[in-house]
């Protein structure tokens, strides 16, 4: 998945950046060179926003809190009045910990559920990415006290990799978790500063170089990335002078019946705006003049059943075809999926295409992973995915994957904090969407959005990636108010801010 431009999105778990950390002291950069880099990165941040005042430094029984000591010496040194609590005995500290609170050379108090008081910002050098289990005894105490605080009396909360009881790995919080307004972390960012409710705990988060060369990568190999254009900007649709509109591919979306038609055109403008060259709605016959009286560019064809629809997907320029939104739920709809996954078009499975399945999935998966399927992108929410996917457990972005590998699709779990992960591991976190974008059709838009790209021969994790980032880009521009309608006619400002970044 990663290019030699697109390396900066690579998201590491705490097992990979320790390696990192190995890698590097291998090639002859000492650990305590690493760490004093990482104390001073912190150290700077704070300067940088903050007038002199008190600030109380938090430091763990790891390598987070040999951190601590560094940015709490490296502070004193610039003049700030600087106390440094400690969870344990300094004693405990081990290698590049224990030299880093060495320098410090000064009184250590214990930690206790008050530090913290009549300090201007606290440092929390507690707990890193790696934390494996919840915080209990006076760590869980303090921090239960400060986030009770209110934000009038509160001191400003700077943590550094993570906010302590935050896991690093999936963005769950291990029993309580502070509530950062500053997070500096280092290297790469971890999946849990994105994936929810990580993203809302880190506050302002600052990447810091602490002197690790990024060929490190090349040897861990990272398999999760943030959604950003510098990933799938080779496969992004660039139409020339000669296109013309059967070069950018004709989709299909079908529709539900008389009263549950307004999904499937908003995915049909989705899809349009997305650039697919011509866009079809499949109407039920008794559905077809509620959608003659709203279609104007998007065309419009009877087709009142599987076979119907089978038939259609015979002209092979129908190449991209959508199931579900407004399709209601059952036999009917079951029938057309499996119908359309025969004729090879590339399919986006959404909502109703998904539930019909609930009571058995593994038909679904067979027919995905058939020999005349084309490339599958299936877009749950987390309702439609339990129904899908009852037997997996897990955090958010182990039970994406394992949902694409189980499935043999391309799996778009929606929300906030959206992943799109791919069968053969490969995952990507899109952070870019706001509030703006929980309205009632916003769904049935990115699927049509996917499914203009997968018309335009975008493979089907790149144009996931790409759909759910023009849909977070489209709802940012609009801001507050929006309503689904509103974010096909957002997309070509989008596109053209999109491409004229490449210069």
């Amino acid at each position: 998945m990663a290019t030699p431009t697109s390396t900066f999105l690579a998201l590491l778990t705490a097992a990979q950046m320790s390696r990192a950390d190995a890698l590097t002291v291998a090639r002859g950069l000492p650990g305590i060179v690493l760490m004093e880099n990482a104390g001073r990165a912190v150290a700077d941040a704070c300067a940088a926003r903050f007038p002199r005042g008190p600030v109380d430094v938090l430091c763990g029984p790891g390598n987070n809190g040999g951190d601590g000591f560094i940015a709490a010496r490296i502070l004193r040194d610039m003049g700030w009045s600087v106390t440094v609590h400690m969870l344990g005995e300094i004693s405990v500290l081990k290698g590049d910990a224990a030299l880093a609170a060495e320098t410090w050379a000064a009184p250590v108090e214990p930690l206790s559920p008050q530090a913290g008081e009549g300090a201007l910002f606290i440092i929390d050098a507690l707990f890193g990415a790696g934390l494996s289990r919840d915080l209990t005894g006076t760590a869980r105490e303090l921090v239960g006290r400060l986030n009770g605080l209110p934000r009038a009396k509160r001191p400003a909360i700077v943590s550094v990799d993570v906010p302590s009881g935050l896991s690093g790995d999936t963005g769950e919080v291990r029993g309580d978790a502070l509530e950062a307004d500053l997070t500096i972390t280092f290297f790469r960012k971890k999946p849990g500063h994105l994936l929810l409710p990580g993203r809302l705990l880190c506050g302002e988060l600052v990447l810091a170089d602490i002197g690790i060369d990024e060929d490190v990568l090349a040897d861990i190999a990272p398999a999760a990335f943030e959604n950003a254009p510098a990933l799938w900007d080779q496969f992004l649709p660039r139409p020339q002078l000669d296109t013309h509109k059967f070069v950018r591919g004709h989709a299909l979306v079908t529709s539900g019946g008389p009263s549950s038609t307004g999904a499937a055109r908003l995915a049909a403008r989705g899809a349009a705006r997305a650039g697919a060259g011509l866009v079809t709605v499949a109407s039920p016959p008794n559905a077809v003049l509620v959608n003659a009286a709203h279609l104007t560019s998007i065309m419009l064809t009877p087709c009142a059943n599987a076979d119907a629809l089978s038939k259609l997907l015979e002209d092979k320029r129908k190449n991209a075809c959508l199931i579900g939104p407004g399709n209601g739920v059952g036999q009917g709809t079951r029938e057309n999926v499996l119908a359309a996954l025969l004729s090879g078009a590339s399919m986006v499975l959404d909502a109703d295409a998904l539930t019909s399945f609930a009571e058995n999935p593994r038909d679904l998966f067979v027919a995905i992973t058939g020999y005349f399927a084309g490339p599958t992108v299936l877009t749950p929410h987390e309702g439609e995915f339990k129904r899908l996917f009852p037997n997996v457990k897990g955090d958010r972005l182990t039970r994406a994957r394992e949902a694409a590998r189980e499935s043999g699709a391309v799996i778009v779990l929606k929300g906030p904090d959206t992943i799109i992960a791919s069968p053969d591991g490969d995952a990507i976190i899109n952070a870019n969407a706001g509030p703006e974008l929980a309205t009632a059709g916003s769904g049935d838009v990115l699927a049509g959005f996917i499914l203009g790209l997968l018309s335009q021969g975008v493979p089907a994790f790149e144009a996931a990636a790409i759909g759910v980032w023009l849909h977070g880009a489209a709802g940012a521009s609009l801001g507050h108010g929006l309503i689904a309608e509103d974010l096909p006619d957002a997309l070509p400002a989008v596109w053209r801010g999109l491409l004229a970044a490449e210069g």
